[in-house]
């Protein structure tokens, strides 16, 4: 990734866990507000989403997405890569899991290139706000889970 946003937030879980509800992408409109339809359009032997198609609808961005996900064998992490879009021209995205104590410390990096061009400040904000809204619903939706 070139230029990407980064954030860290620790959730009371282990990774494994964690992980299990990052690749459930098709319940992500259940506990993503931006998300309003999600479909896995084709997994892996494990079940793990190769390619999938998400309606967004952010405050700044409406569009269809469809992304393609790596899956490494460990399973401590996953990146996407955007392969269509009407407004984007790339999206480049990572959930990266480190064991901490009991629980997980969760990263989460994004970059975003849009068809309009966009000040740097003002696509740097969007990233961080982006980031930010998932880990906290992330937390929210495994923490909930665990308890």
């Amino acid at each position: 990734m070139a230029e990407k946003t980064a954030q860290t937030i620790y959730i009371e879980a282990d990774p494994s866990t964690v992980m299990d509800v990052i690749a459930d992408i098709g319940s992500y409109p259940q506990w993503v507000a931006e998300y309003k339809e999600t479909e896995v359009l084709d997994a892996d032997a494990s079940g793990y989403p190769k390619t999938a198609r998400l309606v967004l609808d952010a405050a700044v961005l409406r569009d269809t997405m469809v992304l393609s996900y790596h899956w490494p064998t460990d399973r401590q992490s996953v990146t996407w890569t955007l392969v269509s879009s009407s407004l984007l021209k790339a999206l480049d995205g990572a959930y990266r899991l480190s064991p901490k104590g009991s629980g997980t410390d969760v990263t989460y990096e994004l970059s975003v290139d849009l068809v309009i061009p966009m000040i740097g400040l003002l696509k740097r904000k969007a990233e961080r706000r982006l980031t930010d809204t998932a880990l906290k619903d992330l937390k929210k939706r495994v923490e909930v889970a665990v308890s």
